[in-house]
């Protein structure tokens, strides 16, 4: 049996679960292919990804093309010589690269394909409400995350699951999906399938600063799954109208209260140690914040050293 010589290609956390089991369980990576290194920080000092900083932790050799159509990076990694490529968390390869190796690339997607395409899988299950999600692994082709389904694998989404909490039991999973992919390809054994495109697919498009607003007059468990899904990061936000301040806030954690009241929507209201936030048919109380220029801090923490005006609302 030809032994497998696998170039990994990833760039954040997610990635480096994946990575680490494919070492642990002593598969031969020839190469590593992720981000170049960015300025971050107040300091823009150059920082390199989570996956080079495993990499080079365990020895292997590392690239980090700008260009994957650059002529020099192809030659590099043709004398990998690699015959399988395995992508998790990266971009989106020319087919030069995905077609270079004798037994395809593959991919590891946050999602039960074919729902949730695209760049933000495990944000978009959280914020629409779902109670199950899963992890994919498929033969890319030329386009986004519709190439031909190897293994698929579920996972329950909690009432109380955020895209941080979800991040990390999706990585885990995927990972051991992986390397059951792997196991698959080595002995020859995979029957991929085409994606079936029936009936009306959910996307997973980029997010933006404009889609973490919060719309306060949707349903209350609406709100509450826009903010969870969009937790640690990017983070919801919304406007503060505190007296003739309009403040940016950020809110990281809350929880949903059904109750009929005759407030406004969107009226603030200080409970003691809490902040709740009136809406259609309940409260939104508001756990973790930041407040421009602080740092993330419990609510109940905010409060011993501000507090809202009356009338106070959010919009």
């Amino acid at each position: 049996m030809e032994k497998l010589r696998i170039v990994f290609m990833g760039t954040p956390d997610f990635a480096v679960g994946t990575l680490r089991r494919l070492v642990q369980e002593s598969h031969t990576i020839v190469g590593v292919v992720t981000a170049p290194d960015r300025p971050a920080g107040r300091g823009r000092k150059l920082q390199e990804s989570a996956v080079k900083k495993y990499a080079l932790e365990q020895g292997l050799k590392v690239l980090q093309p700008t260009n994957l159509k650059d002529a020099a990076f192809l030659e590099e990694l043709r004398s990998l010589n690699a015959n399988l490529q395995i992508v998790v968390a990266f971009r989106m390869l020319p087919q030069v690269v995905w077609a270079m190796p004798r037994l395809g690339t593959f991919n590891l997607h946050a999602s039960l394909l074919p729902n949730y395409r695209g760049a933000a899988p495990i944000n978009w299950a959280i914020m629409n409400g779902e109670n199950q999600t899963g992890v994919t692994t498929f033969f890319i082709d030329d386009k986004i995350d519709t190439g031909e389904i190897i293994l698929q694998e579920n996972m329950g989404i909690g009432p109380e699951d955020t895209a941080g909490t979800l991040h990390d039991k999706l990585m885990h999973l995927g990972a051991e999906l992986v390397l059951k992919t792997v196991a698959l390809i080595e002995k020859r054994e995979v029957s991929p399938r085409k994606q079936e495109n029936q009936g009306q697919l959910r996307s997973a498009s980029k997010i933006h600063k404009e889609t973490c607003e919060i719309n306060w007059n949707k349903p209350l468990h609406s709100i509450y799954d826009h903010i969870r899904g969009l937790s640690p990061y990017p983070t919801a936000w919304t406007t503060l109208h505190n007296g003739e301040e309009s403040i940016f806030l950020k809110i990281y954690m809350a929880k949903a209260q059904k109750e009929k009241h005759e407030q406004q929507v969107g009226a603030l209201l200080l409970d003691g140690k809490e902040l709740k936030v009136a809406v259609k048919n309940g409260y939104i109380h508001l756990l973790e914040m930041q407040l421009p220029g602080k740092r993330r801090m419990a609510v109940s923490e905010i409060l011993n050293g501000w507090k809202p005006v009356k009338n106070a609302y959010v919009s």
